[in-house]
């Protein structure tokens, strides 16, 4: 059926109302999130096993009296257990799973499989959401996530309103957008740049922000200058206000604010702006002049509680001139103006006319979302209502770099209206004006009306939240009865006395809702009352309709505060999970002697394998041109080929599977979850016309632990590749658990650090928006961006016009290959990336001593480190030394 098109326009027909899902770090952020009208709340436990480690989050002790709390305002409480986990871990996660699930959490978030196998092993009932850390970026990949039992996906910030429509499409899931905070550089669960460069793993929530640094653009090894952009790969905050409409149309089933490091006064202008806006929508008013000036307000607050510059992101398409404004890495809020003159302790400020680049004509042009009155789209972020200054506001100027702390900035302490601008000004101590200069710009960073609606917010606990319908039942001479029931909460109640004959009106409607409907003071509201097994003109006193009801609250609020009944599965369930595999694989797959497994990307390299004499080769030619010919080559050389899938899928892609099944390669290297079911669908069917395929499991399919092992290798993979985020000790232990021989661990290679939507060539090397526009300077040029450390790290395209940023120094894990040949590894790989065929050669040479055992590990590393121009590391293996 042809793709329905998403009109510009705000007139939708609205399928569903979507939840407004609130990030919460702490008790604080919890009753404002409440208090703002949040649908559903997302948080994470101390205990760990979340992607933002740093958050206060909430103890698993006090879980049961949290998720009470959030039940009694009538929202739904989501846990993220959103890591990948380690083998020595799993006892703990499932004892984290039990008790989230006895607390009465309505739903746990998660990116490692072997947690939705836990959960559906010990509380089947448990709702189980798959994390945008786990990467489910297409409905084939979705159908994975649904063997696991996940009911909703949390689906890629890097998709398209039109993409997001075919997946929902496609896909009889729940689906829940990113609507609104900060952006990943990286598709999520795919970043180790914190792995390699910081020694901590994103994937364990532990981000370095290392897209918040700057770089140096080097093209074909020479520095290109870009001026006051330095840092390139810092997108700005999304903003995504407008797409609501057509993601309303779409009929998903939640829009999520990130933001769990975030205070009060952010989440209470997100959640206040957001619910706003979506029961506008819901409402058809969202073309009406209210709603449309409340929207701009609210957006204009929402950049001075925290704001790197708002935009579409990727909702409204791709451009790659506008994601990223490089100027600065962090929230700089509300732009007032710029400097005109500074005089003492006081600063003449005006107003600046920022220019809002590409996204005002994409908006107008070429958008499938419409132009708003407040639209987020512009570089400031400020939308287009303004900002009077007041006393109290906090504001900084651009003073010195960015990522300096002590930048100048501070309280204004008064301001004078001068014309069009303002004199603002400061106290003692304040900042240090002497640094400030005429023409810099000044930012507002902070209203304190936002810390004061927070405070409001956040006060006490918001009543009549919860939708009560009562249904009353009685005849002359018999108790009246009534029945409450609130989702899947029910209570039933009988009066102490016998109705009587009414003298006058009776027990009628009006009456009837006044005192038994009354729920004030309790998180009860009355949504309807049934009257048609009440008999006409009878009698009670108005004291035991009271009675009743403060009976029918009693019995009711337990159990909503507990939340449905479930039944945790008593018996451990780990040892269940760890069951025998039922399915071999042939030699090549896990030949029985140890085999070094070279991975290409060059021709030149290729050539390098074929003259070693090695008798397999992985080919990730990224960007396809040329692919034929090589396998041909490789095939001619009597090579086992395995060709190498994209690392991500988005819909509408599923022809890059199908062109490397119709190069009829030995084996194909498994990257993203739609390939995993595409190509295990493939084989399974067993179709005679078609060769057989051995199926690997590649790193960034994150197998940390013997269960998901088990799990994907069940599914119909040949092998997995251990993860990167693993050191030494955490991949001895998952090969302890795991089949040894059937998988691949990575010795030596640039680690792939973002794997990113954003097109770095495009982005400064044209003036393009895509792939449309761009004219492929990836096809002319290579790029590589230099870190503050002086490492120029290597940016490669893929056929999907995706980049990813290699690590500049190699990593080796030589002296680890003695435990893993001990421990029954049989396939170590080999990658290179930019290597000459000479580099290759000598790699792979190298390799192959130490395997026969001619060559020490501290002999490889210093002799193949002699032409790696950064040097060569241990990366995730240094806990050997």
């Amino acid at each position: 059926m042809p793709a329905r098109p998403l009109p510009p326009t705000l007139e939708v027909e609205v399928t569903r109302r979507p939840e407004v899902l609130a990030p919460v770090g702490d008790l604080e952020a919890l009753a404002v999130a409440l208090g703002a009208g949040a649908d559903s709340v997302y948080f994470g436990l101390d205990e760990g096993f979340n992607a933002r480690a740093r958050a206060r989050n909430f103890s698993a002790e006090n879980l049961p009296e949290v998720v009470a709390r959030i039940h009694r305002a009538g929202a739904r409480a989501y846990v993220t257990l959103n890591t990948l986990i380690f083998e020595g871990e799993l006892p703990a996660m499932e004892r984290a799973i039990r008790s989230v699930a006895a607390a009465g959490v309505d739903a746990i978030i998660v990116q490692d499989p072997a947690v939705c196998l836990l959960a559906r092993a010990l509380c089947p009932t448990l709702e189980l959401h798959a994390s945008t850390q786990m990467t489910i970026s297409s409905p084939a990949g979705a159908r994975f996530a649904e063997g696991l039992g996940v009911t909703r996906v949390v689906v890629p910030r890097e998709l398209t309103v039109a993409e997001i429509a075919a997946f929902a499409r496609a896909c009889p899931l729940e689906l829940e957008v990113f609507i609104h905070g900060a952006l990943c550089m990286s598709w999520s669960g795919q970043c180790l740049t914190s792995e390699a460069w910081g020694g901590r793993s994103a994937n364990r929530g532990q981000c370095a922000q290392s897209c918040r640094m700057p770089y140096e653009l080097y093209v074909d090894g020479a520095r290109v200058p870009t001026g006051d952009v330095r840092y390139l790969l810092s997108p700005r905050d999304l903003a995504g206000h407008r797409a609501i409409p057509a993601l309303m149309q779409i009929g998903v089933h939640g829009l999520k604010i990130e933001g769990r490091l975030k205070g009060g006064p952010y989440v209470a202008t997100a959640v206040s702006g957001l619910r706003r806006w979506v029961d506008a929508v819901a409402d058809g008013k969202a073309k009406e002049t209210g709603p449309q000036e409340q929207l701009a307000q609210d957006l204009t607050q929402m950049t001075m509680a925290y704001s790197r510059g708002f935009g579409d992101g990727f909702l409204a398409g791709r451009d790659h001139q506008t994601l990223v404004d490089g100027r600065f890495p962090k929230s700089r809020g509300h732009l007032l103006g710029e400097v005109l003159e500074v005089r003492g302790q006081r600063v003449l400020v005006v107003p600046v006319s920022e220019d809002r680049g590409n996204l005002e004509a994409q908006g107008a042009l070429e958008s499938p979302l419409p132009a708003l009155g407040g639209d987020p789209a512009s570089a400031s972020g400020a939308g287009r209502t303004p900002v009077t200054p007041r006393a109290g506001m906090g504001v900084v100027f651009d003073a010195g770099a960015p990522e300096d702390r002590d930048e100048p900035g501070g309280s204004i302490f008064s301001v004078e209206q001068r014309g069009a601008g303002w004199r603002l000004g400061f106290g003692r101590p304040g900042p240090d004006l002497r640094r400030v200069a005429v023409g810099q710009r000044v930012w507002i960073t902070s209203d304190p009306s936002n810390a004061r609606a927070a405070e409001q917010l956040g006060r006490g606990e918001p009543g009549g939240r919860v939708p009560v319908s009562l249904e009353v039942v009685g005849r002359l001479g018999a108790p009246l009865q009534v029945t409450a029931r609130s989702g899947h909460a029910r209570a039933s109640v009988r009066g102490e006395l016998p109705l009587s004959r009414a003298r006058a009106g009776g027990l009628d409607e009006a009456l009837l809702r006044g005192k038994l409907g009354a729920f004030g003071g309790t998180c009860f509201r009355l949504e309807s009352i049934d009257l048609q097994g009440l008999a006409p003109g009878l009698y009670t006193p108005v004291s035991q309709l009271k009675a009743m009801r403060r009976r029918l609250v009693a019995e009711l609020l337990p159990q909503i505060e507990r939340g449905p009944a479930r039944a945790i599965n008593p018996a451990p369930a780990l040892e269940r999970l760890r069951g025998p595999l039922l399915r071999g694989v042939g030699e090549e797959a896990a030949p029985a002697r140890p085999r070094i497994i070279p991975l290409c990307r060059t021709d030149e390299q290729l050539d390098a394998v074929i003259e070693s004499g090695a008798r397999a080769v992985e080919l990730d030619w990224m960007e396809m041109v040329g692919l034929s010919k090589a396998c041909a080559r490789a095939r001619a050389a009597g090579l086992h080929i395995t060709l190498a899938t994209v690392r991500v899928q988005t819909p509408g892609e599923e022809g890059f599977d199908r062109r490397i099944a119709a190069l009829e390669p030995d084996a194909v290297l498994l990257r993203h979850w739609g390939a995993l079911m595409h190509f295990a669908e493939l084989t399974a069917r067993g179709a005679s016309d078609r060769p057989a395929f051995a199926l690997h499991g590649d790193f960034s399919l994150n197998v940390t632990n013997s269960i998901t092992a088990r799990h994907l290798l069940g599914l119909g993979l040949d092998t997995i590749t251990a993860s990167h985020d693993l050191d030494s000790a955490q991949l001895l232990a998952l090969l302890e658990r795991a089949p040894a021989e059937r998988t691949t661990v990575v010795i030596h290679q640039h680690i792939p650090t973002f794997h990113t939507e954003h097109c770095v060539y495009a982005a400064n090397l044209s003036q393009g928006r895509d792939v449309r526009s761009c004219g492929r300077p990836c096809d002319r040029h290579r790029v590589a961006l230099r870190d503050h450390l002086g490492d120029e790290h290597p940016v490669i395209v893929d056929v999907g016009c995706r980049n990813t940023v290699f690590n500049a120094r190699a990593q080796s894990a030589a002296s680890l290959v003695p435990k893993l040949v001990r421990a029954g590894v049989r396939r170590l790989r080999v990658e290179f990336v930019w290597e000459t065929g000479e580099q290759a050669a000598r790699v792979l040479a190298a390799y192959e001593r130490l395997l026969a055992g001619q060559l020490s590990p501290g002999a490889l590393l210093r002799e193949i480190g002699t032409h790696e121009q950064f040097g060569v590391s241990l990366g995730t293996m240094k806990v050997l030394r």
